[in-house]
């Protein structure tokens, strides 16, 4: 996997809005060696949709009176955007979007509409079914990039 740049630990100029496993602090802790600040929040007009053959979700266009909830991280630096950016990998694009409650967040949007299934994602029954394994593969995934983890 490539190398991640360090950035000295500056924080990020924006917040990031996560519709799906990265509501899971467990999740970004897997992934970022730490749990930055989670704060609840919402976008309008945009839904957390199953996508076929995947256990998680993709943020998609709806109509304006849907509210998906989700989890606004905070104090994130440029290195950890960075390196979520990678791990959301090309199915996502990162796009400013505005905030239910006012202000704006980054989401990652899901670029393949023939893979949305008609109805939400679930995040009982993925906490139920596949969080456990999903942490196992964050895990393994962080091991094979090369970007320091923050001392503990």
């Amino acid at each position: 996997m490539p190398a991640l740049s360090p950035d000295g630990g500056r924080p990020a100029e924006s917040v990031l809005f996560a519709y799906g496993t990265l509501r899971f602090a467990e999740v970004v802790e897997a992934l970022l060696g730490r749990r930055p600040a989670m704060t609840s929040g919402a976008v309008r007009g945009w839904r957390a949709a199953a996508l076929r053959g995947r256990s998680y979700p993709g943020l998609v266009p709806a109509t304006a009176d849907v509210h998906c909830q989700g989890t606004c991280l905070r104090g994130l630096t440029r290195a950890e955007r960075e390196l979520l950016d990678l791990f959301e990998g090309e199915p996502y694009e990162p796009r400013d979007v505005p905030l239910a409650e006012g202000g704006r967040a980054v989401a990652y949007l899901w670029r393949s509409p023939a893979e949305v299934e008609t109805w939400d994602w679930n995040i009982a029954a993925f906490e139920a079914e596949h969080l456990a394994g999903f942490i196992d593969h964050c895990l393994e995934w962080r091991r094979q990039v090369d970007v320091p983890r923050p001392p503990r």
